[in-house]
């Protein structure tokens, strides 16, 4: 009966952040943006800008935007009755993620992503003004997994059937990174799902000033966090929102993501995963806490600092600058033969040590209702 009962609760976690449209006139790119700055966005660009990655986002759709122009690739919509290709998003919210992962501006003006030559596969599966359904959500995840996308943005917290699970878990073995939203804070403290998948890239929220959010759901499978207060993007009929919520945070984390699978293309997904971890910047009590995971994502370091391959953790690893020690770069970037190896020899030490620690994060009888909601 608890855990149905904190199930139920889940649908009320993470619901859409107070949004509210922004003339394009009065857009302050580097001013309204303040995650842009905090992130050192401009900096990480300079090294990589999501070329040739494919970031999928089953949410409300996509509409086209002129900040999204060039970037948003025909989708699915997988509501029942529905016939669209995705590009189509009547309450704006799944256009705002997909603005913080892709948005190249125009001009002087408008929004910017964190990896803005990145392409968005849209898929509407939660349609405006009422909750959407677990099916939905694995029937998208599997829709993106079909069309080899490299990472999977979850703006969306629901229940864990047995479906999604089954869509996630495949997921995550097809080499996906997929990254999702914590869910708001309730009374139960309870991380959403799929965010508490085991290999899902959890993700919480901090404010402006760098402490945790308020809203921010927290809890043992909490992993890394990033802004998510106050966030500017993309909204539907041209315009932009200003959203409140751990949605916002996932769809950044997702964009940081995009940036790595670009610089390291050879980089299995739990692989890039550990470097957002391994790179964060440590907050709250030294090391992981429930509050900010292993840290607020750092850009640059997580696509430069030495991190070791999943299973040589012992080795220290500087938070920033260098080459690095196990990449999966692409030719020519100093990754060598030597740092190869021991990456595909991570990998294989990983396996055993990964799901020893899935068995740890896993939750027992689970009974969930068959609502998801943003």
């Amino acid at each position: 009966m608890i855990f149905r009962l904190a199930a139920i609760l889940l649908v009320a976690m993470a619901l859409p952040g107070m949004t509210s449209p922004v003339p394009r006139t009065s857009w302050l790119r580097h001013g309204d943006q303040w995650h842009l700055s905090a992130l050192k966005v401009a900096d990480a660009q300079k090294i990589s800008q999501g070329d040739g990655i494919t970031v999928a986002v089953p949410d409300s759709g996509v509409s086209f935007h002129q900040d999204l122009q060039g970037n948003l690739l025909a989708g699915t919509d997988v509501i029942a009755g529905g016939n669209g290709d995705g590009r189509d998003d009547r309450d704006g919210h799944g256009t705002g993620m997909a603005g913080l992962i892709a948005a190249h501006g125009t001009g002087d003006e408008g929004a910017v992503g964190i990896a803005p030559r990145a392409k968005i596969l849209p898929i509407l599966c939660s349609p405006p003004g009422r909750d959407g359904d677990t099916d939905a959500l694995a029937t998208a995840i599997d829709f993106a997994v079909s069309r080899g996308v490299d990472v999977i943005s979850i703006s969306i917290v629901g229940g864990a059937s047995a479906r999604l699970q089954q869509a996630v878990s495949a997921a995550l073995m097809a080499d996906v990174v997929v990254v999702a939203a914590a869910g708001r804070a309730s009374g139960t403290q309870i991380v959403g799902y799929p965010a508490r998948h085991p290999g899902v890239v959890a993700v919480g929220g901090i404010g402006r000033d760098g402490s945790h959010a308020d809203i921010s759901a927290t809890g043992p499978e909490i992993d890394v966090v990033a802004p998510a207060v106050d966030i500017y993007s993309t909204s539907i009929n041209g315009k932009y929102r200003k959203g409140t919520g751990t949605s916002d945070a996932a769809a950044i984390v997702a964009g940081a993501a995009a940036l790595i699978r670009s610089k390291y293309p050879y980089l299995p997904a739990q692989e890039v995963a550990h470097r957002l971890k391994a790179t964060a910047v440590d907050k709250g009590p030294p090391g992981r806490d429930d509050e900010y995971g292993y840290g607020v994502i750092d850009l640059v370091a997580a696509l430069t600092a030495d991190v070791p391959p999943l299973g040589f953790e012992s080795v220290s690893a500087p938070a920033g600058g260098g080459s690095t020690t196990a990449t999966g770069a692409r030719p020519g970037e100093d990754d060598g033969a030597t740092a190869r190896g021991l990456a595909t020899l991570g990998v294989i030490v990983a396996i055993g040590a990964g799901w020893a620690f899935v068995a740890r994060r896993r939750r027992r009888g689970d009974d969930p209702p068959p609502k998801i909601s943003r």
